[in-house]
């Protein structure tokens, strides 16, 4: 059985499991490295024509998602002892982080709600314990793709999912960086040559040049990130090396 366990509520269970069938996410799904529960808000809709949503309180455009009906389907899918963070996927929440798909990878799994039309009755937040959280500053049509967002960010983070060990701690936002630039083969590519510091086979050189180019970045494209760059390590960690490139291709 699955370590990690996701539960999605959606209007749109046809979306999923989506992008998370692919690649690495899918190739872990088939493993039983994670699991995926996708659940209908519309099964416990009001009526003959089930119901989900009504106008909201006070006007204004649009329709919202009602809290009993979107309460039925959370307690019909979740015990009330479940230990998962619940989520609603919400452009107005806080934004969800590398840190935070780093420690969601080594729990239980995590529960999303994906929300539709101008949103969910408020009191459901809090009648249900959930967080809102985003995954940027703009606005989709439906939670789904951002709770795909979501879970792949998590689920390439459980052990056994990624092939090369080590190399997840060397990407952006690990470590409050972006990551370095990356080059391979050939060894020039239309007058643009790898950098010469990256043939050298000096593994300390390497990492100060791969240090100092993702604080150059960082600075560059994410002044909000550079105010909290962590100090350099005093002596920095080997890397686990990459098929050097030779001085010349045969």
């Amino acid at each position: 059985m699955a370590g990690f366990s996701a539960t999605v509520l959606t209007l749109m269970p046809e979306m999923f499991p989506g992008t998370l069938k692919q690649s690495l996410a899918g190739d872990a799904l088939e493993r039983g490295l994670w699991s995926l529960a996708v659940k209908d808000i519309r099964d416990h809709g009001i009526g003959r024509h089930r119901t989900v949503d009504d106008t909201p309180a006070g006007g204004g455009p649009g329709m919202v998602i009602r809290a009993d009906v979107l309460a039925a389907a959370v307690d019909a899918a979740i015990p009330a002892d479940d230990p998962r963070p619940r989520y609603l996927m919400s452009p107005r929440g806080r934004v969800f982080t590398q840190a935070e798909a780093r420690k969601l990878a080594t729990g239980p799994g995590v529960i999303l709600v994906c929300g539709r039309f101008e949103g969910i009755d408020e009191r459901i937040i809090a009648g249900r314990g959930f967080e809102e959280i985003s995954i940027g500053d703009y606005v989709l049509s439906g939670g789904e793709l951002a709770a795909q967002v979501i879970l792949d960010a998590i689920i390439r983070l459980i052990p056994g999912v990624m092939g090369g060990e080590g190399s997840d701690f060397e990407e952006s936002h690990e470590h409050g960086l972006l990551e370095y630039p990356q080059y391979t083969r050939p060894r020039e590519w239309e007058g643009q040559e790898i950098p010469e510091v990256l043939l050298s086979g000096n593994h300390a050189a390497i990492a100060r040049w791969r240090r100092e180019e993702a604080e150059r970045l960082t600075r560059e494209r994410r002044p909000d990130l550079a105010a909290k760059i962590p100090p350099a390590p005093a002596k920095a960690a080997k890397k686990r090396p990459r098929a050097e490139i030779p001085p010349a291709e045969g």
